[in-house]
Parts: C-alpha cells; sequence; structure tokens
C-alpha cells in the first residue's frame, strides 16, 4: 500500500479524563503516594503539559497561576533560564557517570558556605533519603536508638515514619517516641521515655501537617530543644526537606537563632530537579562516612549544576525575602476579601507557604468550593494543603490570583 492511501493511526486521547482512565489500568490505584492521599476536589487536573514562571497548563489546555509549585520543588519558577541554561551545559558533558562529576565538590562548597551549621555536606535524590539518613547517623555517632517524633510530623515515606501503616511493623517503630510540636511538658516526657537510650529528635521547621493549621516554631520551644539535646547528647534533626531556602538561605530556624546538628534538605534545593542532601556539624562527620548511603543516581550531575545554579541566584536576588513580600501580598489580599465577604477564614504558617483554612468548614465543602471556583478562574490553590510561592510570583500575578480568589469567595457565599 502507498504511503498516500496508507491509514492514518487514530488519535490518541491526551486529554485528563482520558489519562486517568489509562492509568487505573495499568498503575494501582491511578497514582501513587501524597497525588492520590492529598485528594483535590473534583474538577481539578492530574496531568499537566507544562510550566513557564508562576504559570502552569493541563493537558485540557487551561493555563493557572500556580501556588503549589509542583509541592514545593519549584523555587525560581518552572523552567527558570538561569537553572536550564546550567542544566544543559552539564548534560552536554555528562549526567549519570561512573562517578561523580566537579559539580559534586563545588556544591557542597555552596552549601557549607550558605548554612552557617553546616560543616560538610552529603548528596541524595529526595527528602526520604536525607532525613532517613540524618537519623542513621545520629544513631551510628551517639550508639544510641531512641528518636523523637512529633505527632502528625511528615517525615517521608518509609517504614520508620511513613504516614501510612500498611506493610509496616511495630519493629520499624520500635524505637520511635512522640511528642506535640511545640509542647515543651510534652517534650520532655518523651525524653525521659527514652532515658539514655535517645539518639536524636528530629523536628520540621514549622507544623506543617496536613490539613491543619500551621503553626511556626515558638522561639522559646525551639531553644528548649536546642538545650536539651546539648544536655542529652542526642542530635537535634531539623526536616527542612520542605521549608528549605524559602524561610532563609541558611536554615529556617536562623530566624529563631537555634542551629541544629543535622539538617535535611530537599524540595526547592534544586528548582525542580530531582536532588536532596544532609548538611551537618563537625561532631558527625566520622559517623556519616561510616553509614551506608547511597543509590545507583545520586552522582548525577544535571541535578547538582541546578543547585549550584538555583541556591547562587536565590542569593544573588534574596530569594526568601522576595517570596515573602508576595506572601504577605496575597495574605493581606485573602483577609481583605474575608472581611468583604464575612467569611472568616484563619492563614497560619510562613508567607512563603501560606495555608488558608475557612472557619466552621468541617467537611472540607467550604474550602472545596472555593478553590473550584478559583481555579476556573486561573488560580491552582489547595483547600488542605500548604501552599508555596516562588520567586517568578511577581504583584500582577498575586493581584490576578486575588482576582480568582474573589470568585471562590463568591462561591461560598452562595452556599
Amino acid at each position: 500500500m502507498s504511503q498516500a492511501l496508507r491509514p492514518e493511526a487514530p488519535a490518541v486521547d491526551s486529554s485528563d479524563a482520558a489519562l486517568r482512565a489509562r492509568a487505573r489500568a495499568v498503575i494501582p490505584g491511578g497514582l501513587w503516594g501524597h497525588l492520590n492521599v492529598a485528594k483535590l476536589p473534583e474538577g481539578y487536573p492530574q496531568y499537566f503539559t507544562s510550566a513557564e514562571g508562576c504559570r502552569l497548563r493541563d493537558t485540557d489546555g487551561r493555563e493557572y497561576i500556580d501556588f503549589m509549585c509542583s509541592w514545593g520543588p519549584i523555587v525560581l519558577g518552572h523552567r527558570h533560564p538561569v537553572v536550564e541554561a546550567a542544566a544543559r551545559r552539564q548534560a552536554e558533558q555528562g549526567d549519570c557517570m561512573n562517578g561523580p562529576a566537579p559539580v559534586l565538590v563545588e556544591l557542597a562548597e555552596l552549601l557549607v558556605d550558605t548554612i552557617p551549621h553546616a560543616d560538610w555536606a552529603l548528596l541524595a535524590k529526595n527528602g526520604t533519603d536525607a532525613t532517613t539518613a540524618c537519623v542513621t547517623i545520629a544513631r551510628a555517632a551517639t550508639g544510641r536508638r531512641k528518636v523523637l517524633v512529633a505527632r502528625g510530623s511528615y517525615h517521608g515515606a518509609v517504614p520508620w515514619c511513613s504516614p501510612s501503616l500498611a506493610g509496616v511493623t511495630a519493629e520499624d517503630r520500635a524505637h520511635i517516641l512522640t511528642f506535640d510540636y511545640n509542647d515543651i511538658a510534652s517534650l520532655e516526657a518523651a525524653a525521659e521515655a527514652a532515658k539514655d537510650d535517645l539518639a536524636a529528635v528530629i523536628i520540621t521547621a514549622v507544623r506543617h501537617d496536613y490539613a491543619a493549621h500551621q503553626d511556626l516554631a515558638r522561639p522559646d520551644f525551639a531553644r528548649h530543644l536546642r538545650e536539651l539535646c546539648d544536655a542529652t547528647g542526642a542530635a537535634l534533626i531539623l526536616d527542612d526537606v520542605r521549608a528549605g531556602f524559602r524561610i532563609d538561605l541558611g536554615g529556617s530556624w536562623e530566624p529563631l537563632g537555634v542551629r541544629p546538628d543535622l539538617s535535611a534538605f530537599s524540595k526547592a534545593i534544586a528548582n525542580g530537579y530531582a536532588l536532596a542532601a544532609v548538611t551537618g556539624r563537625d561532631r558527625f562527620r566520622e559517623a556519616a562516612t561510616q553509614v551506608y548511603t547511597t543509590g545507583s543516581f545520586w552522582c548525577g550531575a544535571v541535578p547538582m549544576a541546578a543547585a549550584l545554579a538555583t541556591i547562587t541566584e536565590l542569593r544573588r536576588i534574596n530569594g526568601p525575602a522576595r517570596m515573602k513580600a508576595m506572601g504577605e501580598r496575597l495574605r493581606a489580599g485573602l483577609d481583605a476579601l474575608s472581611r468583604q465577604y464575612r467569611l472568616p477564614v484563619r492563614q497560619t504558617g510562613p508567607a512563603q507557604m501560606p495555608l488558608m483554612i475557612f472557619d466552621n468548614d468541617p467537611d472540607w465543602a467550604k474550602g472545596d468550593a472555593f478553590c473550584v471556583a478559583a481555579l476556573r478562574h486561573g488560580a491552582y490553590f489547595h483547600p488542605r494543603h500548604n501552599m508555596f510561592l516562588s520567586c517568578a510570583h511577581a504583584e500582577a500575578d498575586i493581584d490576578r490570583a486575588l482576582e480568582a480568589a474573589e470568585a471562590g469567595f463568591r462561591a461560598v457565599a452562595r452556599g
């Protein structure tokens, strides 16, 4: 049959609905992890085709101002030209090789230069890698087993810390003790239960539990935590995976004057490229050489080049201050709309990582209605999970998003 007479292949339906249906046939549950658990209201897209700056486009051709930033990794803006250029240059030379590229050393040097508590750095791929490495290093250094964790805090997706107990054994959690975030008495009780077997306390920079108001760490609580670890010889681990490089480039507890022994970073470290880091004090350097942490792709050079460019650019433009200013503009606008429509809301967390929850909304009906209406008008908010600002959000973007938010308030007011 000639080329001219050959029948054309049928067009593949790439709509969001079609992709979801196809995925359900070949992927358990259709998707995994937070994209399945942190459910979005009906009408939210699952699949996307492109993104640039603070704009996101779905497979049905709709565009949104993005306030999730890929659930945190995008800190400078999607496809930031400086980061993309650095990644391309490295990709042209090599990425996954028999060993690391020189950029590994350059990035470790930059991390040590940027983060005051860091005497050294190790690199990995995702946040769970980093938090798990911190816990393992702390146990190796102290020769102890018990780790204190705040109730409800998320530290990753492996058995010692997974929010799901499916497939998790009691032995996986045998040495995990819990306390309440910002509660000194609760912390002391957990430490007493650990006695002389306390290896570490791991704490998120901000209490950002899912579907709950965020709490900033109280200065007195953070100081007490530092004093407790100093007195017991335990490691203070700051899980800065979610907040790192958004609140303060030196670590999110720098404004509190409290420095950890070990920190876990990921998400925003490389503006969307897969990378994580562990930073630590010299006391834990030897233990870090003893534990076995590795992965076939952990020496990938392209994400390291992206991270080097990302952190350098964040330092140049004072990224945290820029994101804070835009976050405060968004917060003020939402407060004004809340008063205008007489719909009380509570906004919590750092301005760079905002969360807005309607009062008297136990079934999330108001939050869902708000988000769906705002989505239709071009703003991608989340009703339950903290959101994220990036340095790409400018005043005009915030103001346009507030117009979409007004449509959301109108929808809630209509009931």
